[in-house]
């Protein structure tokens, strides 16, 4: 009988917030006997004396609203790593399955008054009454880092019930209205004024965002560009105008239908709580490559340069490649420079870097003659990323499957990770008083972040609390174990080469002098072998190489006889042997490119064995310059 394999199985791993702590809340069924504050409710004011501010309907006569202070029951705990590691050893006896330490006895019941684990929370409530208690009977005040809201956009049905967990069609019809009591009485109460009371609605929940939130938080506003406008007045007065930090559109999953011209974009008003001590962290999203831009190419294996007239696939061989001027109005260094043989000059300007570094810059061959002038060789992959900025074009998932949607008003994953990447650090507090399907949770919890989210619906907590269930993410390398994701994570880094870092790299210096003198000797060698006095610039490569296919040799030689005047006849030929070379050997050239030959067949053994051995120097010179240029850039 065959042995069993044993399959080894996955560890299953989650966050703990080790350092972090939250008050003791009383289980469900409990609370009332020990209810401290029922009938207590907290009043509200707002500055009459803003401006400018808004007027609407029954905005004179609110200037201040109550709210009850009301306890939030615990009435399920649950961890996904405990129940699995539970399924995979049953035992009879059950340990503390969610990794808490239990509070002795006597203080098991005395609610809001002593500190316990932390644990992230989703809350069945309106998010008026859930913020309230948070600030009053958790003392929360100021200890949430970022709360993103996504409201309704508006005051139709649509916007804000889904009836059912399997259904995301929502249309303003009867049949869509939904069936929970609490949704229907806040619609009632919410709306009844319509757009007014719409405003109302956001205003004081804004106002109990703005004390949760922590002096360097950010809250982030979503909205379509029905109300855009009244919302960022709205967020004025209550943040105030300076403390606004940006509006950034982003593409929708599908456009919008309009008489007119397509909706394709919502937007993010993004509000500082106190925007000169605002947390912030430069994000940077890789940079496609444009022709428009980077319109060479260069080899860096044979020092071929071809200029690219059109998009195309590049051989991993070839570097895509920009210049730009090597002079600046500011004042640093203006002597004349002498590079291959010419003199050249900034003219009434300066060399952007000193005299020396510009010699470092022509041995790591960044410099290109262009006309009467010198300009900097800048490859794409110096940095082949740039700064996020305040357009958001590419949020929508790339593949299917990736950000499948599961409710009606669903945002984007990748919308809701950059703002708390932005705002936030590992172990931070994120708050969504708009849980929906749970979206902002699932992102925290993705990248280390403590995270409370509500919403009325159970429509929508159902399928949050399924979403949070099921998620599987990769679990990031922590900088400090013992702290959790307080300590931050291990992150990759990429390097940002500059002119300025290459210009200041001393090493080049001494791996220049240390392959000089062998460079010289091969040179002087080939000069005597052929009789020439060619300088470094001058030697030309071998083309075709001994080492490539017959069939490209073959193409290549054919190309020459073609080069010198192709008839209208010969242009698909041409275009044929064109890609023949390119497939066998990664050389991506045009017709009127295509490099003469070095008669190397006719030259001595010494001739060609001096010119092998100068090129092979002057391509390890380069490859220990760039590894060299890129281990010493800024990260």
């Amino acid at each position: 009988m065959r042995k069993k394999r044993r399959v080894s199985k996955p560890e299953v791993k989650d966050y703990r917030h080790q350092q972090a702590k939250r008050i003791n809340n009383p289980p469900a069924g409990i609370a009332p006997t020990y209810e401290s504050s029922r009938g207590q409710n907290v009043r509200y004011e707002y500055d009459p004396h803003l401006d400018p501010q808004l007027v609407w309907t029954g905005k004179k006569e609110h200037t201040s609203f109550e709210v009850p202070v009301v306890s939030l029951h615990i009435h399920e705990r649950i961890s996904t790593k405990a129940i699995l590691e539970a399924v995979r050893r049953p035992s009879s006896l059950q340990l503390e399955l969610f990794g808490e330490t239990p509070l002795p006895a006597d203080k098991e019941v005395e609610f809001y008054k002593h500190e316990m684990g932390w644990t992230n929370r989703l809350i069945l409530g309106d998010s008026l009454l859930v913020m309230n208690s948070l600030l009053v009977k958790e003392g929360m005040v100021g200890k949430v880092q970022m709360i993103y809201m996504d409201p309704p956009y508006g005051i139709k049905y649509s916007s804000n019930f889904q009836p059912r967990i399997d259904r995301r069609d929502v249309k303003d019809r009867d049949e869509d209205l939904t069936h929970e009591p609490e949704q229907i009485k806040a619609y009632r109460d919410t709306w009844k004024l319509g757009i007014h009371s719409y405003l109302t609605y956001l205003r004081d929940r804004l106002l109990l965002c703005r004390e949760l939130l922590h002096e360097s938080g950010s809250i982030f506003v979503q909205i379509n560009d029905e109300n855009l406008h009244l919302v960022r007045c709205l967020l004025d007065e209550v943040f105030g105008h300076e403390n606004f930090v940006a509006v950034i559109p982003f593409v929708k999953r599908s456009p919008q239908p309009s008489a007119y011209i397509p909706v394709t974009v919502d937007y993010l008003l993004w509000y500082a709580k106190e925007k000169p001590l605002l947390k912030y962290h430069q994000l940077l999203v890789y940079k496609v490559p444009e022709s428009a831009s980077y319109n060479w190419a260069e080899d860096v294996h044979t020092g071929q340069i071809s200029r690219l007239r059109r998009s195309l696939e590049i051989p991993g061989s070839w570097k895509l490649f920009t210049t730009s001027d090597i002079t600046s109005s500011h004042f640093y260094t203006s002597p004349p420079f002498e590079f291959q043989g010419k003199t050249f000059s900034p003219g009434n300007r300066y060399w952007s870097t000193s005299i020396t570094g510009m010699k470092r810059l022509a041995e790591a061959e960044r410099l290109v003659i262009s006309g009467k002038t010198l300009r900097y060789k800048r490859y794409w992959d110096d940095f082949s990323y740039s700064v996020l900025g305040d357009v958001w074009l590419d949020v929508l998932p790339s593949s299917f499957g990736e950000d499948d949607k599961l409710y009606a008003v669903q945002t984007s994953v990748k919308v809701i990770e950059r703002c708390i990447l932005m705002t936030t650090d590992p172990g931070d507090l994120v708050f969504d008083p708009t849980c929906g399907s749970g979206t902002t949770a699932w992102c925290a919890e993705k990248w280390g972040r403590r995270w409370i989210t509500c919403d009325t619906s159970r429509v929508a907590l159902a399928i949050a609390r399924q979403r949070l269930m099921t998620a599987k993410f990769d679990y990031y390398e922590l900088k400090d174990p013992e702290r959790g994701p307080a300590g931050g994570f291990i992150y990759e880094t990429v390097p940002h080469i500059t002119l300025k870092s290459i210009a200041q790299n001393e090493e080049i210096d001494e791996i220049a002098a240390r392959y000089q003198p062998e460079i010289e000797q091969a040179l002087a060698d080939l000069n005597k072998a052929l009789g020439k006095d060619w300088k470094e610039w001058e030697v030309p490569r071998e083309v075709p190489r001994p080492l490539w296919p017959e069939t490209a040799q073959k193409a290549y030689w054919r190309l020459l006889e073609l080069k010198g005047s192709v008839k209208p006849e010969d242009q698909g030929e041409a275009e044929a042997l064109l890609e023949t070379i390119y497939r066998e050997t990664g050389h991506r050239w045009r017709l009127g490119e295509i490099p003469d030959p070095v008669p190397a067949q006719d030259w001595p053994e010494e001739a060609k064995e001096a010119l092998r051995r100068f090129w092979e120097l002057k391509r390890k010179k380069r490859q220990e310059i760039d590894e060299s240029i890129r281990r010493n850039a800024p990260q």
